[in-house]
């Protein structure tokens, strides 16, 4: 009898049978082979774009000028994501959260929620951030969008500056990723 042979004994209801240890491992092999299957991910999350990080800075000019600049870090499409805002030294400021119908920033005094991600940015920041062309330019691609001109001349360097002229107020925003 081989070592992964079956064994089977008559007195107890067994019966030997010898059969080769390479033709059991074989098909052992072959059968979880047979199993085993890439993950496929569904259409709809084969868009997404993820793990953009780095440091951006936004300045609204206006009466109430308002400037900011923090790390971020930018998960998921412009459809469904998550934004994190990050001090210095690494804690959450805030953290935006994104799905069709629905956005939502929470810092750590406050939540709001609205039905739309440009809402809840202009509510935030004083500004309309236009994140779905955000996710184009971040990849080098020039997206036009009413009142914005972006400069992607430095994108490979991994540098974007965006104005917003019209509506006023004025805004500038400005992001660097990480290498």
């Amino acid at each position: 009898m081989t070592f992964l042979g079956k064994a089977l004994e008559r007195g107890s209801g067994v019966i030997a049978l010898s059969v080769p240890w390479h033709a059991v491992l074989l098909m052992l092999v072959l059968f979880l082979s047979g199993c085993a299957q890439p993950p496929q991910l569904p259409a709809s999350q084969l868009e997404f774009r993820t793990d953009w990080a780095g440091r951006m800075a936004l300045q609204v000019d206006g009466e109430s000028s308002r400037s900011f600049t923090a790390a971020f870090e930018l998960h998921g499409n412009r459809e469904h994501g998550q934004l994190k805002l990050l001090s210095p030294l690494g804690s959450t400021l805030a953290q935006i959260n994104w799905m069709p119908g629905q956005a939502q920033i929470e810092t750590s005094s406050e939540v709001q929620v609205s039905s739309s991600l440009d809402d809840l940015l202009q509510q935030a920041t004083g500004s309309v951030i236009p994140v779905a062309a955000l996710f184009d330019w971040l990849t080098g691609l020039h997206t036009a969008v009413a009142g914005w001109q972006v400069d992607l001349s430095s994108v490979e360097q991994g540098r974007i500056v965006a104005l917003r002229q019209t509506p006023a107020p004025q805004a500038t925003l400005r992001i660097m990723l990480e290498r």
